[in-house]
């Protein structure tokens, strides 16, 4: 599903109650943060699980189906709700539940919106830096500061003008998981830097670009990206150039004017396989 530019506005009040219900989850995450009093588990595919992911996506799913009963909702863990209006919520609960287990505080709480036009909301919350990314499809990007987030506080994103690949401010999440040529061939251009709130640091030009190549992500991982990045003035998509919710869940965010260039840097390297195959045997 790729994002489109011409389809209508989404409604403002939808993107308030995805802002609010955001807040909400981020405050139920930094108490339990903070509190300690939680547990974690594996799941069958080795990822882990607290039962404050269950509680958050549990809350999340309850207001969503009390306020818009006919949409459908897909989250990490409880799966797909169907519904019957052609349109559903995506919810990641706490996004980094290895961080928050490990009490570093660069989790996140992730909620997304498809329409019958496609991406419509997107919303990243970092409870713990009080700092929210948000964008409705046609009203923006914005970042959002406080405790109680409110748009009509926020102030508009907008991606880097830069247009030089070389030396490039480009994020690298999780790079001992990279194809070593890819790691290489980035190295040489451009200018890595650890990853710590990505799309954040991408849309408020902190940042040119972004790359994930390690394991493949979780739909509901990228699904808050089209809008965000889109609306701030960026690309996103798989290192292959796909649009990222069709391709093999790598991830390139750039400002836009970098896009194709990153894209052919990918395409150039001495390879025999794709990604996804590099990815499987690590």
């Amino acid at each position: 599903m790729d994002y489109a530019l011409d389809a209508p506005p989404v409604d403002r009040e939808l993107l308030d109650l995805a802002v609010r219900l955001a807040g909400r989850a981020g405050q139920m995450s930094a108490e339990a943060f903070f509190a300690g009093d939680w547990h974690s588990r594996r799941k069958e595919d080795g990822s882990e699980v607290t039962e404050i992911d269950v509680a958050v996506e549990d809350f999340l799913r309850a207001e969503l189906s009390r306020r818009m009963p006919d949409d459908g909702i897909f989250g990490e863990e409880g799966g797909t709700t169907s519904g019957s209006s052609g349109r559903r919520w995506i919810i990641d609960p706490v996004n980094g539940t290895t961080y928050f287990t490990h009490r570093v505080p660069l989790f996140t709480n992730d909620l997304a919106y498809e329409d019958e036009h496609g991406p419509a909301i997107g919303v990243i919350n970092m409870p713990l830096r009080q700092q929210m990314v948000v964008a409705g499809r046609g009203l923006g990007c914005w970042v959002l500061q406080g405790r109680d987030p409110d748009l009509r506080s926020g102030r508009r994103a907008h991606v880097s003008g830069r247009t030089a690949l070389g030396g490039a401010r480009t994020l690298m999440h999780n790079p001992a998981g990279w194809p070593e040529e890819l790691l290489s061939a980035l190295h040489r251009r451009v200018f890595l830097m650890p990853s710590t709130g990505m799309i954040a640091a991408l849309v408020t030009g902190w940042a040119d670009a972004g790359v994930i190549a390690g394991p493949p992500m979780g739909y509901e991982d990228v699904a808050p990206m089209p809008v965000i990045v889109t609306e701030a003035g960026g690309r996103v998509t798989d290192l292959g150039g796909t649009p990222v919710l069709q391709g093999d869940m790598s991830v390139l965010v750039t400002n836009g004017q970098l896009h194709e260039a990153f894209v052919q840097l990918v395409k150039d390297l001495p390879r025999s396989r794709d990604w996804q195959t590099l990815n499987d045997e690590e």
